[in-house]
């Protein structure tokens, strides 16, 4: 549980480091980048502390795949939310085959 709750704050701040400045167009884009990189760094002190713990547990590609899961969620929160912008139905459709995706690396075979 703890990576997963790492990856989610991880997550949280890359999401606002890498869309969060789209409601600002009109602040320099020097500025932003400037910004972009101190978030990004708080989610650098979340996301290398979740993929060390999660290694113990998870292989490599486990762990990349429960990050992407989180990522497209904290997403399609932020941009409902913060971005309001519409979450369509190919949008969904296209999560789901990512999600989908999660059984086939998790899946023990023989």
């Amino acid at each position: 549980m703890r990576v997963i709750a790492l990856l989610t704050i991880s997550n949280v701040f890359m999401t606002i480091a890498w869309y969060g400045h789209l409601r600002f167009k009109h602040v320099g884009l020097w500025k932003v980048i400037v910004i972009s990189w101190l978030i990004a760094f708080v989610e650098y002190c979340f996301q290398v502390p979740a993929n060390r713990i999660g290694s113990y547990q998870f292989s490599t590609a486990q762990l990349k795949t429960i990050q992407e899961v989180i990522t497209l969620t904290v997403f399609c929160v932020f941009s409902l939310v913060y971005l309001k912008e519409d979450l369509r139905w190919n949008y969904l459709v296209g999560f789901a085959l990512m999600i989908a995706a999660v059984f086939f690396v998790f899946k023990e075979w023989a």
